[in-house]
């Protein structure tokens, strides 16, 4: 998209707003694919936690995507954007046996990361497949918060746990359809990611009645101008012949699975932010926008990187900016960034705001969250109103003290 498009957008439907580019969605599903034609069975499921709006579930299923899901109501959010059950993944953390059985209620394929569950379920229900989720015991990951198949790390079941695995299976007489891992985001070196790859074709040699294997995925996107990326026509390549050697071995052709959510809505996501006010100290020049932490958490959350560009004024001369927000703590976007001059009134936009920055977003220090727009076939399309004061009340339910103070006095 262009700046002079998203300026256009910004002034239509205010600030601040989130815009989403639609074909690099499409771009990236069919980037994905392409790079893993080799499988004869590939199967891409969203993950629904990156960016949740039902206008862009609805916009995967149609490019051919299933969902990834980690709770009860993404589940449900699935269903209500058109998804049959057999193309939703349900991968909770921590969450309870009864939330598992609602979910398997409802038809979508169940992933277990937890022994007691395993058992709990099993036991219950043997009739109905389960995926599991191992721990590789891979380190891999951008930042701590997002590397989530470490030895520490409460996701999945420990691959020194196998034999606790098979035990249940066999006592329970449960059949277990599909071995998954997810190692952490934004993996960069591949030959980890085929690593823990190996690990899970040996645990997937525990099982018979596999339909799929799940390799997650976290892979990396770019965030700046020349920064370096997954390269997934490499992995695609050396998994895909790996993947369907393994499949000779076991004497089936399996799916092959994946779950992205960033690598398919980072980069086609917009923030954009109206300046407030140009505030010059001793030290620093600052750029204070109409939004803070609150719209977008993840540099002050995960000291993440989005690059910051002043789309009012794109050829203006460079200056250094740090940018911050209106919330009442620090809530810093940008240091000291190389930005075109700005001025009160100019439309900022964050890029790679398409996923982890929406869905996380609250309404602290009571503040509307705002719109979503889908840019689509060359034309803005309103997902999501920006919220009003109501939506703030709604649900408080104010006490009545007066009363209760005469009710006190009375008895």
């Amino acid at each position: 998209m262009t700046p002079g498009q998203l300026v256009n957008i910004a002034n239509e439907y205010g600030s601040p707003l989130y815009v989403y580019d639609a074909d690099k969605i499409a771009s990236q599903y069919n980037r994905l694919i392409k790079a893993f034609n080799e499988v004869p069975q590939l199967q891409v499921n969203y993950a629904v936690k990156a960016l949740s709006n039902i206008s862009i579930l609805k916009y995967l299923r149609g490019l051919g995507a299933g969902i990834d899901t980690v709770s009860i109501q993404e589940v449900q959010l699935g269903l209500e954007a058109g998804y049959k059950p057999e193309q939703i993944i349900f991968t909770p953390n921590g969450v309870s046996i009864n939330e598992i059985e609602a979910a398997a209620k409802m038809g979508v394929k169940i992933n277990i990361d937890n022994l007691s569950v395993l058992e709990q379920f099993g036991t219950k229900h043997p009739e109905i497949p389960v995926c599991i989720r191992i721990n590789p015991h891979v380190m891999a990951g951008g930042n701590s918060n997002i590397s989530v198949g470490h030895i520490d790390s409460k996701f999945g079941i420990s691959i020194h746990q196998i034999p606790h695995i098979l035990r249940i299976v066999e006592n329970t007489k449960m059949t277990i359809n599909g071995i998954h891992m997810h190692t952490g985001s934004d993996i960069l070196d591949i030959e980890v990611f085929l690593y823990a790859s190996e690990i899970l074709f040996d645990t997937a040699n525990h099982f018979k009645d596999l339909e799929f294997i799940d390799f997650g995925s976290g892979f990396k996107v770019p965030y700046k101008p020349g920064d370096i990326e997954t390269n997934i026509e490499e992995l695609g390549n050396k998994l895909s012949k790996r993947f369907n050697a393994f499949c000779k071995e076991y004497g089936k052709d399996l799916t092959l699975a994946f779950e992205p959510g960033k690598f398919l809505v980072s980069e086609a996501g917009y923030f954009l932010t109206a300046v407030n006010a140009v505030k010059q100290t001793t030290s620093t020049v600052f750029a204070q926008v109409d939004s803070g932490f609150n719209h977008l958490i993840r540099p002050m959350f995960y000291g993440s990187y989005h690059d910051i560009t002043n789309i009012s004024n794109p050829n203006g001369r460079e200056r250094f900016y740090t940018v911050v927000g209106y919330i009442c703590e620090t809530d810093t976007f940008g240091n000291n960034r190389r930005i075109n001059e700005i001025t009160e009134g100019d439309i900022l936009c964050f890029k790679n705001a398409g996923a982890y920055c929406f869905s996380m977003a609250s309404n602290y220090n009571s503040r509307l969250r705002p719109a979503e727009v889908l840019w689509y076939n060359n034309e803005a399309h309103l997902i999501r109103k920006r919220e009003t004061f109501d939506d703030i009340l709604r649900n408080q339910i104010e006490v009545d003290f007066e009363t209760k103070k005469l009710q006190t006095a009375k008895n």
